[in-house]
């Protein structure tokens, strides 16, 4: 019985959400098209001055409930985990002080692809990213879910 007991409680998986903020200038701009191109497709934000943006990051782990402490991750390691992230973003010129996107436009999608590659190997046993989503603004959103 306690077995199965132990089987039933490892097998339930919950998700946890955290969100935090971080304001950052980008510019969306591709070297290889021309300026008109990058303009057309990008619009104000192929700007040489870039952006700036109050961005919301929503981090969500999936994982088994601990029996002693009732938690899929301590909330406060989540917290620092997404710190550490976010320092290298927080009032930054993503594309030039940013080394990740030297090569990629920084738009909300590669920037939730960003977090996932900074978090994905930094939680703990059984905890798994299941999803990053990214708030540019209130109606600019992209998630990522690996």
């Amino acid at each position: 019985y306690n077995e199965y007991k132990s089987y039933l409680s490892m097998s339930k998986s919950v998700l946890v959400t955290r969100i935090e903020q971080f304001s950052a200038t980008h510019r969306l701009y591709v070297p290889s098209l021309s300026d008109e191109e990058n303009e057309k497709t990008f619009g104000k934000s192929s700007g040489i001055h870039g952006q700036g943006h109050n961005y919301k990051v929503e981090l969500q782990v999936r994982g088994p409930v601990d029996e002693v402490t009732g938690m899929v991750m301590d909330i406060a390691d989540m917290k620092q985990q997404m710190a550490n992230v976010i320092s290298k973003l927080d009032h930054k010129f993503i594309d030039k002080d940013v080394p990740y996107f030297s090569d990629k436009p920084s738009t909300a999608e590669n920037i939730c692809i960003y977090f996932w590659e900074e978090l994905k190997n930094n939680l703990p046993d059984g905890v798994s990213l299941n999803k990053v989503k990214i708030y540019e603004t209130d109606k600019n959103v992209a998630a990522y879910k690996g």
